[in-house]
């Protein structure tokens, strides 16, 4: 006998976007209701549709019907009420959209629950409801709904009276909701409601209240509840649903549930009919930023604006600057987007107007019609850029125009644009964190609460980062030691276990970091909203991703601090010298800039300021933005490999080569090397005939490891190379195969001629104008103390004085003074803006503070009267000109500040005379008493405070006495250790600022956490229990030697699609041993010490050098690079002229080679038997 399926269809349904409720992943649930053979499924998330849309196009494609709806959250009384969370509970109610009226109705209900009714949740009210109840229908919802709570409180009557209100709004369109998950409370609400709908009419519906896939969901769902409510599984008081029924049933399932009520199991197939949602995308309508002339569109006035602004650029147009802006004009045209460019347009125009320094990054820039309107400031004809990487009219996508702004005035734009356009037209964009897998293991093991934080992080770090979005199957399959915790221990395998379940869950919403959308219609009609963190602006719920979908356009506006840095630094300039900078108007063929870059001393200099990429720019000796230019592209995995040839070829040390002749026009800027994607494309075009066009399509495959595509481009691309007569198809093949790796990893040009010269630009100032530029930098980056610790040191080793901060003569910010930098109030750490302000507006006013009494009495008058801020900032000498001795100002403070809270009152009361009777006459002058004779501060001890209140240490360093001693022991600096490889082997000194101890829970053996600080930085240093045994007990803020290796146990990847960029390892230091300065001599054998220092006769006696007649002209970086060995090994250098060779010692630089130093001297000359020791 055959079993009856049940006509069945959930309706009631919590994704993963029901954050840290809802454990169903969309695509999941999307396939269980096809295995399951469901016509229909529908999506209800708590109070929010942020996964709306992704499920309406995933069910459409897998030829399911969507029922859009959401669970709202009701106020009892009006959206309005804010009281205390008990007063104004919400109840809940589900929507679900019949039609497109009803969408766009839910879209309205759900952004005013968020824009207007927000109150620890989204609530609507009744009479939005009443507005915006057409389309929708409305179930009754859960044991949290009205009608059922009403039937717990034991008021039938009162349910009733809801239920006929429902109904008065919604009409035949409301249902009462009955579910069972084998919960007692739910037994009684379903037999009042079976009475209620007898005696009302209102047609029962039966559900199921899905949060999660599978019954073996249910722990970890449960696990995940714990993580929202930080409480743990153990809790007695844990939120908890009290069953495990929440799961997407099969029809059998509920005709079992529900046996009694199978009319009510049939109606979810009818409300599904009912249903019948077909959403048309296209690109949306956008605004027209400014009247437009008589007879004009967007696109006739955009080619009006854009040859006029060619005249203005090009004192010379020649045909083919016309025929390339009438090319991209076409596009535009056809594409459509002339209003998108004169939107950017405008807003860039209003970043000039107001001086805020503004860039575009990635293939923007490539179009000439954005540098003729004014978007773009760099050439794309003078530096061969590619129009078709931003718009390609074979393959129609939306432009995406990024544009960077000083990160100070970013804002400022975004509220220019949402004045001009109205508040209900410009939104940011939502975007969402997931669990990721150290996170899951993480977030788990707390709630789960059976293993100790220690032994949680020890499982985290377990699992690598590289490649980005690891997860935790592949990390059991690549790490054999986090393996071997899970194959062995129990408590670690249930743990992971837990994790995977939930392991990629949507987590939080945020705010997209840059993502704007302008539209010409109302956003809610497309979008559901809810408010920005400031409380005034909006955000879609839907991602950027499925805005494009709907055809909405989005700008990005980021914001970057090396704008912010430039532009202070002009403002500096201006300040110091009266001269006016017009940063696109550099020479770029400046001598000092390209000496500074050919130096390395790029800290602070855009993009080039990593250790490693400043050795190679040392190396390379830039000479144009071009070069600058490749090095930015060059400096990312893959296609770093190519830096050292790029530099021999540059130099003349390797011969350049080109596949093929008719290549070279187009490889020769960059050496030989494909560097850019449009370097590929043109390689393409001029070998096998493509349009620049369909070219970037074959790019793109190549780049996205399209197998199928890639196929087919690759018989076109042979077909066409054979057909133009260039190549035969053998050689057609290699030229292909050549390229393909380079499409992957090639960067775009535009992008890299923006960053490039924003480099030149901040090279430019420092070099010029370095105290200028250094002020700007440290007043930027006040709040990166690691940062600010480079900056000091780079200022310090190029001679210039940063002067500590003080009340007489320190700006908020860091400031140029005689030469010099002032160091800012505001980067005195615990004091804040208030108390800044008061001090500043007091000398203001009354000129330069006298004494510790002036002061007090002065600042009080602004409010400043508290006795915290004043000690900061006499701890941190901010007082010093009023008095050397910090001591006795500490010591003064409390008397001082009585005395001004005396003669404020004494003001207050109108007390000016000694009778208050005459104004004329003098007031009673006010004894200063002397400030207490109190011992001075140890200097530790004053160190010890700049330390803390400034993040380092200013007016000196516990590592100066030892500078020497360090040049000989140590073999890096911290900086330095960022960029080495895995385990490599480095002797470094430093400050031990933090100390924690840790016993291991297998043997509870000691071990240690260092922190270690130089005058470069900070790095964490790991002491295990073999090593920590063999040493004395550290102690904090004494000055220790450490020997040890590199640990790479945590890289994070910093890359993004256009900002390329380099994996930055967060390096630490696995210590073999740590000891005081005084001793540290012993951390190094003989060997190592001779060849460190030398002590004792060298093992290599002399390094051998030969140079070539092309090498003549490479003696600077040479001897730029051997700079950095310095030791006690004779240098030989053989130059080979055509007559014979001629040997020279040069005696000022004696080296301490290495194997390294030897092997890299090698491939820098090319040549094995070029260096050599004896």
């Amino acid at each position: 006998m055959s079993v009856r399926t049940p006509d069945f269809v959930h309706l009631h349904l919590h994704s993963e976007y029901s954050l840290l409720d809802g454990a169903c992943r969309i695509d999941d649930l999307v396939k269980k209701a096809v295995d399951l053979n469901m016509p229909a499924i529908g999506l209800t998330d708590h109070g929010v549709m942020y996964g709306s849309m992704e499920f309406y196009l995933k069910c459409k494609k897998a030829g399911i019907k969507p029922l859009v709806g959401c669970e709202v959250y009701v106020a009892t009384r009006t959206r309005f009420q804010r009281e205390s969370k008990k007063l104004d509970d919400s109840q809940h109610l589900v929507l679900l959209a019949m039609n497109d009226v009803g969408y766009r109705n839910l879209l309205k209900l759900v952004s005013i629950g968020s824009m207007e009714g927000f109150y620890y949740k989204p609530r609507i009210d009744k009479d939005v409801l009443q507005q915006y109840s057409e389309g929708l229908i409305c179930l009754s919802a859960c044991l949290g709904g009205e009608v059922p709570e009403h039937i717990m409180d034991d008021a039938y009557d009162k349910a009733v009276r809801s239920a006929e209100t429902f109904r008065e709004i919604f009409g035949d369109r409301y249902y009462l909701e009955m579910q069972d998950h084998n919960i007692e409370k739910q037994w009684i609400v379903n037999e009042q409601l079976h009475k209620l709908s007898a005696q009302t009419g209102i047609p029962l519906v039966a559900t199921n209240d899905v949060h999660y896939l599978g019954a073996e969901d249910a722990d970890p769902h449960q696990v995940l509840l714990c993580v929202q409510t930080a409480t743990t599984m153990d809790d007695p008081k844990k939120m908890n649903y009290g069953s495990q029924q929440f799961f997407m049933k099969t029809q059998h399932e509920m005709l079992q549930v529900f046996n009694k009520y199978e009319h009510a199991l049939h109606r979810t197939k009818e409300i599904a009919d009912r249903c019948d949602l077909n959403l048309e995308f296209g690109r949306l309508g956008m605004p027209v930023p400014e009247k437009l002339p008589e007879g004009m569109n967007a696109q006739s006035y955009l080619a009006k604006i854009a040859f006029d602004g060619m005249k203005a650029r090009y004192p010379i147009i020649t045909e083919e600057h016309e025929e390339r802006l009438r090319f991209e004009l076409d596009v535009i045209e056809q594409t459509g987007f002339g209003a998108y460019f004169l939107i950017v347009r405008d807003f860039a125009q209003f970043a000039r107007r107001e001086g805020i320094f503004f860039g575009v990054r990635g293939s923007a820039a490539g179009s000439m019609t954005s540098y003729c309107v004014g978007i773009t400031d760099v050439d794309p004809i003078k530096y061969g850029l590619t129009f078709e990487r931003f718009l390609n009219p074979e393959r129609l996508s939306m432009p995406d125009i990024d544009m960077d702004f000083e990160d100070s005035r970013r804002q400022d734009v975004i509220d220019y644009v949402v004045n001009k356009y109205g508040r209900e037209y410009v939104a940011q964009v939502a975007t969402f964190g997931t669990m990721a897998a150290r996170a899951a293991i993480r977030d788990c093991g707390r709630a789960m609460n059976k293993m100790p934080m220690p032994e949680i992080d020890k499982l985290c770090k377990m699992i690598p980062t590289i490649p980005v979005g690891m997860k935790l199957d592949k990390a059991l399959e690549v790490n054999p030691e986090f393996k071997a915790m899970y194959d062995t221990n129990r408590q670690a395998r249930e743990l992971i276990d837990t994790a995977k379940r939930l392991e990629g869950l949507t987590r939080h919403d945020s705010v997209h970091a840059a993502a704007i959308i302008i539209s010409a219609e109302p956003l809610v009609d497309h979008t559901p909203l809810q408010k920005a963190d400031d409380g005034i602006g909006m955000v879609t719920q839907y991602p950027a991703g499925m805005l494009e979908k709907i055809g909405l356009l989005k700008m990005d506006f980021l914001g970057l601090a090396n704008l912010t840095i430039l532009a202070k630094a002009v403002r500096n300039v201006k300040a110091s010298f009266n001269v006016d900078i017009d940063v696109l108007k550099l020479p770029l063929d400046d001598r000092k800039t390209y000496d500074l870059l050919g130096r390395g001393e790029c800290s602070g200099v855009f993009q080039l300021e990593g250790a490693q990429m400043r050795r190679y720019i040392a190396e390379l000796r830039p000479g144009s933005v071009a070069e600058v230019a490749a090095m930015v592209a060059l400096y990312r995995p893959g296609p770093m490999a190519q830096i050292p040839r790029y530099i021999r070829c540059k130099l003349g040390m390797e011969p350049i080569e080109y596949p093929h002749p008719v290549l070279e026009p187009i490889l020769k800027e960059t050496y030989g090397i494909i560097v850019y994607q449009d370097q590929v494309l043109k390689i393409v075009q001029a070998i096998a005939g493509f349009s620049l066009g369909h070219a970037d399509i074959l790019r793109k495959a190549m780049g996205k490891k399209d197998l199928k595509e890639m196929v087919k481009q690759r018989e076109k691309f042979i077909e066409g190379a054979v057909g133009k007569g260039l190549v035969n198809e053998e050689r057609a093949v290699e030229i292909f195969d050549l390229i393909e790796p380079f499409a992957g990893y090639a960067f775009n040009k535009a992008h890299a001629f923006c960053y490039a010269m924003v480099a030149y630009q901040t090279a430019y100032l420092k070099a010029n104008y370095p105290v200028e530029y250094f002020a700007a930098l440290m007043a930027t980056q006040a709040d990166d103390t690691e940062k600010l610790v480079n900056f000091l040191d780079d200022a310090r080793r190029t001679k210039i004085e940063v002067r500590p901060p003080d009340v007489n003569y320190s700006s908020a910010d860091f400031t140029v003074e005689e030469g010099c930098v002032r160091f800012g109030l505001l980067a005195i750490k615990n004091v804040g803006k208030a108390p800044i302000e008061a001090i500043l507006a007091a000398r203001k006013k009354g000129g330069d503070f006298l004494s510790l009494h002036d002061f007090c009495d002065r600042v009080y008058d602004f409010g400043l009267t508290g006795k915290g801020a004043m000690e900061t900032l006499i701890k941190a000498g901010a007082l010093a000109s009023l008095h050397p001795d910090r001591a006795r100002l500490l010591a003064g403070l409390e008397g001082a500040l009585n005395s001004a809270a005396t003669a404020a009152r004494d003001r207050k009361s109108g007390q000016v005379s000694m009778f208050g009777d005459d104004p004329d006459t003098p007031a009673l002058e006010r004894i200063i008493p002397p400030l207490p004779d109190v011992p001075p501060l140890p200097a530790a001890e004053t160190m010890a405070m700049e330390k803390e209140l400034l993040g380092f240490y200013l007016s000196e360093h516990p590592l100066d006495q030892f500078v020497e001693k360090l040049k000989q022991i140590a073999t890096h600096t911290i900086d330095e250790c960022r960029y080495l490889g895995d385990k490599e082997e480095v002797v470094i000194g430093g400050v031990l600022t933090n100390i924690r101890n840790y016993y291991t829970k297998a043997k509870n053996e000691l071990m240690y956490f260092l922190t270690l600080e130089d005058r470069t930085g900070t790095i964490s240093v790991t002491i295990f229990p073999r090593a920590a045994a063999k040493m004395e007990t550290p102690q904090k803020d004494s000055v220790v030697v450490v020997k040890g290796k590199t640990s790479h146990r945590d890289r994070i990847n910093k890359q993004t699609d256009e900002d390329g960029g380099v994996s930055a390892a967060s390096v630490e230091i696995s210590a073999d041993a740590v000891q005081p300065i005084a001793s540290a001599d012993v951390l190094l054998g003989s060997a190592e010490r001779q060849a460190h220092y030398g002590s004792g006769q060298p093992e290599i006696s002399c390094l051998h050098i030969r140079l070539d007649d092309r090498m003549k002209g490479r003696m600077p970086t040479l001897q730029q690079f051997l700079s950095r060995y310095t030791g006690p090994t004779k240098l030989l250098l053989h130059i080979a002229d055509r007559p014979g060779s001629v040997q020279c010692f040069l005696p000022n630089l004696k080296v301490s080679p290495d194997e390294h130093m030897v092997e890299y001297l090698k491939s820098m000359l090319g040549d094995e038997r070029a260096v050599w020791v004896e």
